[in-house]
């Protein structure tokens, strides 16, 4: 009798995980903030390499996108768009476009474009130019903080009850 009723707990367990695993699944962050204009919303993240501190973000074109890692990434030029294709981790933002400043404060945040910087050749963004004043105040200890809890702050979403 014991075998059995271990054996009926085993299997229910069993059954939790394979229909739960997806249902949680979905509901942490995606690894790339997008909203409908796209990845970054729709700004061309090659650019910002080309871009002086302060400068605002250039808009891409839906006539230079390409699909990577689930979102839709738009570009200025077919020039950017093929840099962009050949290494995307280069010109990609860092915490897939989340904001810098939440991620190293083990959250998940948007960002604006135009609220950006360039460090150690890697594209980083914030939510506003607050928690983007905040960030820059110890660089290397943010980017620390935030690559100790990338990626894994994508589930933190479900505490906060607003994912995605």
């Amino acid at each position: 009798m014991n075998f059995l009723v271990r054996t009926r707990r085993v299997n229910l367990a069993l059954m939790l995980i394979v229909f739960l695993a997806p249902v949680l699944s979905i509901a942490a962050d995606p690894p790339i903030y997008s909203n409908k204009s796209g990845a970054i919303r729709g700004t061309d993240s090659v650019a910002y390499f080309s871009l002086q501190p302060g400068d605002k973000s250039v808009k891409g074109s839906d006539a230079h996108s390409y699909q990577w890692k689930g979102a839709d990434w738009k570009f200025a030029t077919a020039e950017n768009r093929n840099l962009f294709i050949a290494t995307p981790e280069k010109y990609a933002p860092q915490y897939g476009g989340y904001c810098a400043f939440a991620v190293s404060h083990n959250f998940t945040k948007s960002t604006k474009p135009d609220v950006w910087r360039i460090f150690d050749d890697k594209l980083y963004l914030n939510f506003n130019r607050r928690a983007n004043k905040k960030w820059a105040k110890d660089i290397p200890g943010s980017i620390t903080r935030g690559d100790t809890h990338w990626p894994a702050v994508l589930t933190n979403c479900e505490a906060r009850g607003n994912c995605g």
